[in-house]
């Protein structure tokens, strides 16, 4: 029996007895308990109306772990079904203590202008929050850059918004650096989101570039490049090979500031495997141009 099937187990087992409790107390029997009657009935139908809100919210979250399976939207129903039931709990508790609403009403207006005030920066990352829930510029488990910070999305919080930092001040390429960073959710109304799960997901395109000379053989270099790109992106996905053209790698010519040509191959590739990708596409590229050093002329030596 995993965690929430025994809580919701007992959750219905107190909200049985209390609720029953409750209309056994309306029997004539105990009008003679006098004014701790009204007391008693309170309490108990209150302590059934916070059983059912566990009992709903336990529910509700085996539900999600059980129907939804993408990990940002589940992260973001759970966290949406925890201040629920946090507030419905609240205002539960506050309905058994309070004894005049209206006067007490007046003080909660007072104390939450006041509140207001002093933590403006917390209840704006909390407005921030609500808009990436609803409007998604990003969730766990995303790939983002923002105020230049890039890296992975593992928690959402009510506040701030924690990643796991990507490159960063000693890393130049897209290795996980091991650095948190977290971030205010207030940032996100202030400053543009790069997500880099995009339309076409999974993928986003990369380029590479290789150095070579004018006088090479540039429909050879052409091929060879696209060979390396189109092996590895079969081996990787195979199911997606036939599917469409639109994942096909291309190869271009630009020319480089030091007078040398530079071949560049742009393909896709999915955003967590782009140093590995690179790596493979040049390990399997660069044999078959050094195996034709007639077609091909790379800088080396004085030749630079």
């Amino acid at each position: 029996m995993d965690k929430n099937k025994k809580w919701i187990t007992l959750y219905s087992i107190i909200g049985a007895i209390t609720i029953t409790i409750y209309y056994i107390l309306q029997l004539d029997f105990f009008l003679k308990w006098g004014s701790l009657l009204p007391f008693l009935k309170k309490l108990s139908f209150s302590t059934f109306m916070l059983s059912a809100v566990l009992l709903i919210k336990h529910i509700t979250i085996r539900l999600i772990e059980t129907r939804v399976t993408n990990q940002g939207d589940q992260h973001n129903l759970l966290r949406v079904t925890n201040l629920i039931a946090t507030s419905l709990l609240a205002l539960i508790l506050a309905s058994i203590v309070i004894q005049e609403p209206l006067t007490t009403l007046y003080g909660i207006g007072i104390f939450s202008l006041i509140l207001g005030f002093a933590l403006q920066a917390p209840i704006t990352s909390f407005i921030g929050w609500l808009y990436i829930i609803f409007r998604h510029p990003y969730q766990v488990g995303d790939r983002i850059e923002i105020k230049s910070h890039k890296g992975d999305v593992i928690e959402v919080s009510y506040l701030d918004t924690t990643i796991l930092e990507l490159s960063g001040n000693y890393l130049g390429n897209d290795r996980k650096s091991g650095r948190i960073i977290k971030i205010p959710n207030s940032t996100v109304l202030s400053n543009e989101v790069i997500n880099y799960s995009g339309d076409q997901a999974p993928f986003i395109w990369n380029e590479t570039p290789i150095q070579i000379a004018f006088t090479s053989d540039l429909k050879f270099v052409s091929q060879c490049l696209i060979e390396a790109a189109t092996t590895d992106f079969e081996i990787l996905y195979p199911s997606l090979v036939n599917e469409s053209k639109e994942w096909e790698p291309t190869v271009y010519y630009r020319i480089n500031s030091y007078a040398w040509l530079e071949a560049v191959v742009t393909y896709p590739v999915e955003p967590k495997d782009m140093t590995e990708r690179r790596n493979r596409i040049l390990r399997t590229a660069l044999p078959m141009l050094n195996a034709q050093p007639e077609k091909v002329q790379f800088p080396e030596g004085a030749k630079r």
